[in-house]
């Protein structure tokens, strides 16, 4: 059957699918042995639920250079770089070495703040904050709000408008199970959906 003038116009009139909403994947998943298979984990989750998920290390790879503190800044430039072409953060803020989330990650919930991004997060202890730093007191106060890391990162990520998904046990393995990224990726995608569709 011939292509018609009638056909043209009715294909001329049907509207393009929407842009995905671009998402900046964030977390020191990025140190693991494995990190490009959980990180490519990560985005296969995101793609079904309508999200164009963008990683370190897979979006932008370690550059070449003379000097390793010329690549650790060319590193850096490349994650901002990526951040800034985003409309979201999901941010792993589990502890990481320490009572607290990743140092890089934490920065870089912070540019996005900065650059009025929509904020997700997730943690896979569901220990509060002031809990972990009691297992090792120091004689400080403490920060003690019921949150699960420093008022600030929470603080940022709830005026943005994001979630921060805590899980109510430990998983067996805190860097791969992903079942408290799903929750927040499911999260992002559905406050990012109005932008979807106009």
């Amino acid at each position: 059957m011939p292509f018609t003038e009638q056909d043209a116009t009715l294909h001329a009139r049907t509207p393009e699918a929407p842009p995905r909403p671009r998402i900046y994947l964030a977390g020191p998943e990025v140190f693991l042995p494995d990190a490009l298979d959980v990180l490519a984990a990560k985005k296969g989750i995101c793609l079904p639920l309508g999200l164009d998920p963008v990683a370190p290390l897979i979006d932008t790879p370690p550059p070449p250079a003379t000097t390793a503190r010329a690549r650790a800044f060319a590193i850096a430039a490349g994650n901002e770089a990526l951040i800034r072409s985003c409309v979201a953060v999901i941010a792993n803020l589990s502890p990481f070495r320490g009572a607290s989330a990743d140092a890089g990650t934490v920065y870089e919930v912070g540019l996005a703040r900065g650059l009025g991004l929509k904020l997700f997060a997730y943690t896979t202890d569901p220990r509060e904050y002031a809990a972990r730093v009691l297992s090792d007191p120091d004689g400080l106060d403490i920060e003690d709000f019921g949150l699960s890391d420093n008022l600030m990162i929470e603080g940022g990520i709830a005026a943005a408008g994001g979630s921060f998904v805590r899980v109510t046990a430990p998983a067996a393995d805190p860097w791969r199970d992903l079942d408290a990224f799903t929750a927040c990726a499911r999260a992002a995608a559905a406050a990012l959906a109005p932008q979807r569709r106009g």
